[in-house]
């Protein structure tokens, strides 16, 4: 293999395989490394007796459909893989229970079905979620706008067009949902989709929230008929097609300078490989910890990162079961089991190794042929707000804690929606943070990246972009930069990523780009 590149990539997950490919595509000569032997990072699957699990993909808010298609639609056309790939459209936009109230709340896609089923629910609701929906769509469009122009925002023009964005822009969710009087409990309701941020109503963005519930329920969602691995097979192949390289098996070591400038990547082995420009896939704690030589970071660099605190920690449960979803009455694709639809009294309970509050998500509801006919999978998914499980984790009862947990929250969703499952599981796998964090290479199983919170929220990254861009042509992609965590956000962060890295070849070369 040639040993000189326009750039290389380290880490084949979501973000890494969209920025290698959007820069072949661009006629850039790109190496890809991947410590594993496969494509796709936590977005994968795995195998047990008769069935695949797919490791993390449960939704994709900003994919929309066919019809109405999302900002991620667009880039997979864009990248050539939407033709690619097959599409199921899911049916349904949140079924949640709340356990200590003994209550069940349903509500569909669509704004207008969302707010008049929730008008159902909690009368005197509809006026205020036509204003949240109507803010947030704002929101959506200056975002656009602010990302189009990062480096020369028209002030005038945002108070021009986006006057009631920049009112809410620097407000928590539950400011801003009290302010245009939503009741209290449409706002527990609404609030339920905090799961994917990992931060509650109190301290998480509303515009980050706003944006993505708006793209989710006015677009609706698809998930790939197969599982995610199928996305991550079609990027890579894509790459190799467009005549960029792909090295599996092959961990980074170190990070290479010349004359103070990046010069390229050695590999564990010993194997080195040239380029002036670097995109990590890794977490700014492992790039500046471990590859980085100490002398080439930036004091500014160390202090941003240590200062940072750590999101959600995951946990996740993979059932293959021997009975049919009809059969055991497993009608829709998501159920959201929580203790409490408060966010920030349900955020303090995950701090807690007793934490049994969960999602489960019914893939055969999306795809019936993800699994042979008269079976289920089922795949039960949590997570931490803290580092408590590896306080309470010892080589001695890891397993049996692991267990533990799994047991509560399989009881706790078969108390909530009263259908019994563990009488039929033939198959399970229970994965834990330190499970994450051996796969990911994450420190403390870290799944959600940096927590969302204060200036850890979108706008503020998106906005310190340039601030963050401490070592000159390297570049951070996934779910700990400015695009956040979730599978929707680490392809665009990958797009991004590429966009920059692009600029700055322009900058040094005057070269054009697409």
């Amino acid at each position: 293999m040639e040993n000189k590149f326009d750039c290389i990539i380290i880490g084949a997950g979501n973000a890494g395989l969209v920025a290698a490919l959007e820069l072949a595509k661009n006629n850039k000569s790109v190496l890809l490394l991947e410590k594993g032997k496969t494509p796709g990072g936590v977005s994968s699957s795995f195998k047990r007796g008769r069935f695949e699990f797919d490791t993390s993909l449960h939704l994709l808010e900003l994919m929309g459909t066919k019809q109405q298609p999302g900002e991620l639609y667009h880039l997979f056309q864009k990248l050539g893989i939407m033709d690619t790939i097959e599409f199921s459209t899911l049916s349904d936009s949140l079924h949640v229970y709340e356990i200590e109230e003994d209550k069940e709340y349903k509500l569909p896609f669509g704004i207008i079905e969302f707010m008049d089923k929730m008008e159902e629910y909690v009368p005197g609701s509809y006026d205020a979620l036509k204003k949240f929906f109507v803010l947030a769509e704002e929101s959506k469009e200056a975002l656009i706008y602010i990302e189009k122009n990062r480096e020369n925002i028209d002030k005038e023009y945002l108070q021009k067009n986006f006057p009631d964005f920049l009112k809410v822009s620097t407000h928590s969710l539950d400011k801003v949902l009290d302010s245009i009087n939503l009741p209290k409990k449409a706002q527990e309701i609404l609030s339920t989709y905090w799961v994917y941020f990992g931060s509650p109503a109190g301290k998480l963005s509303f515009v980050h929230f706003a944006i993505f519930v708006f793209n989710f329920i006015a677009h609706g969602s698809e998930l790939p008929v197969i599982n995610s691995y199928e996305i991550s097979t079609n990027l890579a192949e894509e790459i190799l097609n467009l005549g960029g390289k792909i090295k599996y098996l092959s961990t980074a070591k170190e990070i290479l300078f010349k004359d103070r400038k990046i010069a390229g990547v050695m590999l564990e082995n010993g194997e080195i490989y040239e380029s002036k420009h670097i995109i990590a896939n890794l977490s700014p704690t492992n790039v500046y910890g471990s590859l980085v030589p100490i002398q080439m970071v930036p004091k500014e660099a160390l202090k941003l990162t240590n200062s940072r605190v750590l999101g959600a920690r995951g946990f996740s449960i993979f059932l293959g079961l021997n009975q049919s979803a009809k059969d055991l009455g497993l009608t829709d694709y998501s159920y959201y089991i929580l203790r409490n639809l408060d966010s920030n009294k349900e955020y303090q309970y995950r701090q807690s190794i007793k934490n049994d509050s969960c999602v489960a998500y019914v893939l055969n509801n999306v795809n019936p042929n993800c699994s042979e006919k008269g079976t289920t999978i089922l795949e039960i998914s949590s997570f931490f707000t803290d580092d408590v499980f590896s306080k309470n984790a010892t080589e001695k009862n890891y397993f049996d804690l692991k267990s533990i947990i799994a047991a509560n929250m399989i009881d706790a969703f078969e108390r909530a929606t009263k259908i019994s499952i563990k009488p039929y599981i033939e198959e399970i796998e229970i994965a834990s943070p330190v499970t994450y964090a051996r796969y990911t290479g994450h420190p403390d199983g870290v799944l959600y990246g940096y927590k969302a919170t204060g200036m850890d929220n979108l706008l503020p990254r998106l906005l310190s972009l340039k601030e963050e861009n401490f070592i000159k042509n390297l570049r951070f992609c996934g779910s700990f930069d400015v695009k956040l965590s979730g599978s929707s956000a680490t392809y665009l962060s990958g797009d991004l990523t590429a966009k920059l890295t692009l600029e700055d070849m322009m900058e040094e070369g005057n070269e054009e780009w697409n």
